[in-house]
């Protein structure tokens, strides 16, 4: 999708200060806003999202809220998931060379999920916090190409479920419900593609009740970014996000063939006579480098059960499971546990080849994992 570059920044609302106790930075911003009507989507790409300088990230928390700052529950707008990724920009007055240059994590998919960070209805109750002395590097101008510096963009995709015939069916994109039979970008879908996300696009809608009578309605994306400048102190980290769906060595090559979204798994009949179906999900990926993990984490859609991360000899590294909502947000997964192994006490080696595991009934299974590479430790860093 082509999309025009617009500088975020003076759209942004402040609405926090920065703190100033050790030096740790944190500030609250305000998406422009995101309308929506019964049943719609919208799926849209933000620029210029992060105070600028060179930085240590050292959180990045969201949620959805209505214009009086207070949050919107699940069950009336589902935030499918929102990303966030550096770029470089060109600065003003060079020239008229190709304006955006991505900056990817460190892998393993080669032409997806490039994400630093990113998650979707579990935003609410899921800690980003990167532990002491390691930060996500950010903004470091001897790293940008010449001519050009560091910035972020958001990618945000909510749908309005006020109303409609099958919350569950329409938060999972199923195209029978979205009437959708060509993609956004005009080709046709594929009559065997029942749901993902070809069919719930931005300004597509999910089918409503009948009847049900509901205004549009103006919301925000608000996120709260926590920092440090740059230090020598800081140790910087490397971050992959794995995909249970990645089909790379089951097809003999180490490439990342990373699929994203998966469509949903049915349940055997006996399961359906046991009351449960439980699907387990696993794929086998190349780590590039290794290092200490300092962060682990899943991204599960509702009805996911748990994500965990193994080494080659089977060893677990990580587990990640998944907190459910009470009340009208029962059902919906309003967080994920994130795994924070003792220093030094989790090493992945280079080339080691690890296991992602998911057990779910839903569709989409990721695990962001960041690791201080060995390699990485600079002279005179603790």
């Amino acid at each position: 999708m082509v999309v025009s570059v617009v500088l975020l920044t003076s759209w942004l609302l402040s609405v926090g200060l920065p703190s100033q106790a050790l030096n740790v930075k944190s500030k609250t911003f305000r998406s422009p806003p995101i309308l929506l009507a019964l049943g719609s989507v919208s799926n849209k790409y933000y620029y210029d999202v992060l105070p600028r300088g060179h930085l240590a990230v050292k959180s990045f928390d969201a949620e959805v809220v209505d214009e009086n700052g207070i949050p919107v529950p699940l069950h009336e707008t589902y935030l499918h998931h929102w990303v966030a990724v550096p770029y470089y920009a060109l600065k003003k007055g060079h020239g008229a060379r190709k304006g955006i240059l991505t900056r990817r994590n460190d892998g393993v998919c080669k032409t997806s999920l490039g994400q630093y960070f990113g998650h979707g209805s579990e935003t609410r109750h899921t800690s980003t916090w990167v532990p002491d002395r390691y930060g996500i590097e950010t903004g470091n101008p001897e790293k940008a190409p010449p001519g050009y510096e560091e910035k972020w963009s958001l990618n945000i995709h909510a749908i309005d479920t006020r109303g409609v015939i099958d919350k569950p069916g329409c938060t999972e994109c199923k195209c029978d419900l979205y009437n959708v039979t060509v993609g956004e970008d005009g080709r046709a879908i594929s009559k065997n593609y029942t749901g993902g996300m070809l069919c719930c696009y931005d300004q597509t809608r999910c089918r409503v009740k009948q009847g049900f009578i509901g205004n549009a309605r103006k919301l925000f994306f608000q996120y709260t970014v926590t920092w440090l400048d740059w230090t020598d102190a800081m140790v910087p980290v490397s971050i992959y996000v794995i995909d249970v769906i990645d089909t790379a060595l089951l097809a003999g090559t180490a490439q990342g063939s990373c699929k994203v979204y998966m469509r949903g798994v049915s349940c055997s009949p006996e399961n359906r006579a046991h009351n449960e179906c439980i699907h387990v999900k696993a794929a086998r990926v190349i780590l590039p480098r290794g290092g200490d993990i300092v962060l682990g984490v899943g991204h599960q859609h509702s009805s996911g059960t748990g994500a965990s991360l193994h080494g080659q000899d089977g060893r677990l590294l990580c587990e990640s499971l998944p907190i459910y909502g009470t009340g009208n947000e029962a059902n919906y997964m309003v967080g994920m546990s994130t795994c924070y192994p003792k220093p030094g006490s989790t090493k992945m080696s280079d080339g080691e080849v690890l296991s992602s595991d998911r057990r779910h009934t839903g569709v989409m299974g990721l695990f962001y994992v960041l690791v201080r590479g060995l390699a990485s430790r600079h002279p005179g860093r603790c």
